[in-house]
């Protein structure tokens, strides 16, 4: 019975509020500890540890700085120790550091995304002094892939960049091969080499 009249008065509430009621509701109910301390809020980069993965100048738990892999995408490998430095790895290890290292930078954390992943790191967008995002400047700028793996809000768009890189021969897309590629790119996407021209 409580049901059937709670139901009817939320619907009245998300008609009238809308988003602003979801999202209060939503930050009320699922709001993290994560998303409280790093959403929208600005730190150092204190180093780049690679392509798509940095190093925050904030405690996080035993560790002095906060890791962050960035969500959605994926750069070639440069300190993996079960890989060689893969194709393009330090060109995009040093496109990043150019972007970000001891940068002022706003960490962007996903509703949809996990916000840590299986080794601790937050997964998140980085917002750049300028505006932009790391994250879509990188896969837009043909120095990484986008993460086809894992659902996070701009999964669509990441794609659709990469395609473009594709067609555009922009970065890493002008002289990679298929094996050069990183073996869940090669399973996700098969005929990813072989898109149309433009």
């Amino acid at each position: 019975m409580f049901f059937f009249f709670i139901l009817p008065l939320l619907v009245a509430l998300d008609y009238m509020g809308g988003a602003s009621v979801r999202q209060a509701v939503r930050r009320s109910l699922y709001d993290s500890p994560d998303w409280k301390i790093y959403h929208q809020t600005t730190f150092s980069v204190a180093a780049v540890v690679d392509g798509d993965t940095i190093d925050l100048a904030i405690p996080d738990a035993k560790y002095p700085t906060t890791r962050v892999r960035l969500l959605g995408v994926d750069t070639p490998e440069t300190k993996n120790p079960k890989t060689e430095v893969m194709y393009y790895g330090p060109e995009a290890s040093a496109f990043t550091k150019k972007l970000c290292e001891n940068q002022p930078v706003t960490v962007l954390l996903d509703s949809v995304a996990d916000q840590r992943d299986k080794y601790g790191r937050l997964l998140a967008y980085i917002r750049l002094p300028d505006g932009s995002i790391l994250n879509q400047r990188i896969i837009a700028e043909g120095f990484g892939y986008a993460d086809l793996r894992f659902e996070h809000s701009y999964y669509d768009q990441y794609a659709l960049l990469q395609e473009e890189c594709i067609r555009d021969k922009k970065g890493l897309w002008k002289g990679v091969t298929r094996a050069q590629l990183p073996q869940w790119l090669q399973k996700h996407w098969p005929d990813l080499l072989r898109l149309p021209a433009k």
